[in-house]
């Protein structure tokens, strides 16, 4: 089953316009650091998202002399860019507000608007992250989300997940800043939560970008379908043995070299063989664009 990316983008998007709205209001309201950073977050991830779109339709364009495998990987450089956005707008802004508010010593105004606010934008977020989860489901394969974040190749969602669990992390740092901040009376601890909150969005990027780069260099298809391919290779009647399988993953769809022995007593037969088993294969992954085979005796 094929993950709707669109669709979670989309989602987060109208939760995280909504809750960037809102901490605006509220950070003008109670002069909140903690609050602020959040707003500057929320905007930062509205942006990320508007990126993933426009990289989702960079990448339906078709190939060209210039791109003859086609833009498929333009998804995983703004994916790339999103992490970098995240760390710079996001992780270093709210460092930067922290720690410029340390020294202040005059209290929050009305800081039940922000607690209020920040709970919000928790169930907007739940609401964000439940899509996300959803869509992951699909390509999960009785992973672990982890394994799950660590293997997979649809970078627009490892962003989308990795912002929506950063975002709920946030959320509950700032509320929790915020109330020790009213218990307490002392703004300090605000200025601390915007600092914990820019050190959250730093190594959220950080983790982000490592995983996207193995995208951008050029990394196989997701382990389990490249076992999926190999074995429904192996399974074809014109097949004799599989040397070897190689793909190159293209955004959403696979480039695929094929290297095996195969049953044919003559050139036509093996013509006919390759192209059943080109067309067998292109039947059970419709992903492939492009697959070269190599018939050869030996590896």
């Amino acid at each position: 089953m094929k993950a709707d990316s669109v669709r979670t983008i989309l989602y987060a998007l109208g939760a995280n316009l909504a809750i960037a709205a809102a901490k605006t209001v509220a950070a003008a309201f109670t002069g909140s650091s903690s609050m602020l950073a959040e707003a500057i977050h929320s905007y930062a991830d509205s942006g990320n998202q508007v990126l993933l779109l426009w990289g989702l339709r960079q990448a339906k364009r078709p190939p060209s002399p210039d791109y003859p495998l086609g833009w498929g990987k333009a998804v995983f450089f703004w994916s790339f860019i999103v992490a970098v956005v995240l760390f710079a707008i996001g992780g270093l802004f709210s460092l930067y507000e922290g720690w410029h508010k340390l020294s202040e010593t005059e209290g929050l105004s009305y800081p039940w608007v922000a607690v209020g606010i920040l709970a919000f934008g928790v169930g907007a977020e739940i609401v964000s992250l439940r899509a996300c989860l959803h869509e992951v489901a699909k390509v999960q394969r009785g992973r672990s989300l982890w394994q799950w974040f660590r293997q997979s190749r649809e970078s627009e969602l490892v962003v989308i997940l990795g912002e929506d669990l950063a975002a709920l992390l946030g959320l509950a740092l700032a509320l929790a800043a915020i109330l020790i901040t009213i218990f307490t009376g002392n703004p300090v601890w605000d200025a601390l939560g915007s600092m914990a909150i820019g050190v959250v969005l730093i190594l959220v990027a950080a983790g982000i970008a490592v995983e996207i780069k193995g995208l951008l260099i050029g990394q196989s298809a997701d382990p389990a379908v490249e076992k999926q391919l190999r074995d429904f290779l192996g399974r074809q009647e014109g097949v004799e043995e599989v040397f070897r399988v190689l793909t190159l993953q293209l955004g959403a769809t696979l480039m695929v070299a094929v290297k095996a022995r195969m049953k044919a007593a003559s050139a036509v037969e093996l013509v006919a063989a390759i192209n059943r088993a080109e067309a067998a294969m292109r039947a059970e992954f419709p992903e492939i664009q492009w697959l070269f085979f190599e018939p050869d005796l030996a590896d």
